[in-house]
Order: structure tokens, then sequence, then C-alpha cells
């Protein structure tokens, strides 16, 4: 079973993942996090097998907690989930290791599936 933090700011939409993630037998809520330092305490002591994480965080920004999770928990999964689906941030996401990276407007359905078909590391 894959456990999953759920990184957003919006309350509404940390509640649109759940509600999705909360469907799948294969998957597991292991916390939410509304901001960046949140976040960080959160993976520290939940340690998920995925996140699912917002670029645009009041704190720190969502690629500085994907260099820092890239860097801390090289197995985890990350998995970018944002508005901000332009090629330059797909491009310096992937290259700083995310995973996947989807758009919440195109893409907000493919999240089951896509923490689910994503190998354990």
């Amino acid at each position: 079973m894959k456990q999953v933090l759920i990184i957003d700011d919006s309350p509404r939409i940390r509640e649109r993942i759940a509600a999705l993630l909360a469907e799948s037998r294969q998957i597991r809520i292991a916390g939410q996090a509304g901001n960046g330092r949140d976040a960080l305490d959160a993976v520290q002591r939940l340690k998920p097998d995925t996140v699912v994480l917002d670029i645009r965080l009041p704190d720190l920004s969502g690629i500085e907690l994907l260099k820092t999770f890239k860097i801390r928990y090289p197995k985890m999964a990350v998995i970018m989930l944002t508005n901000l689906d332009d090629s330059r941030y797909r491009q310096q996401c992937r290259q700083l290791g995310a995973d996947h990276f989807l758009s919440k407007t195109m893409e907000f359905e493919k999240i089951v599936d896509t923490i689910i078909d994503n190998p354990a590391h």
C-alpha cells in the first residue's frame, strides 16, 4: 500500500485529492500539509512513499521542497501537481528529480493511476 502525503496550500484542493485517493485500496493518505515548513516536518515524521506537491506554497516553493526531498529522501516519489503547467516548470522539476508533473486543470484525475503505477524506488 502506498503511503501518500498531500502538500498544497488550498484546503479545497487537498480535500479533492484526498477524496480521489480514498477511492483506492492501494493508497493510504499518510497526511496533509498546507505550507512548506509543515511539509518538511510531515515528511520527516511520516516517511511517505509518495508526495503530491504543489509548486506554489506560502512560505517555501514546491521547487525548493522538491530539491530538499530528493536530497534527503531519494527513494520517495514526488508528483508535482500544479496550475503552473508551463514547459519551463515542467523541465525544471524533471531536472530536479520529480517523478511526474501533472496539471491541475488537465490531468487532475490521473493522480491515482500515477501513484499506483509509479514503481517503488
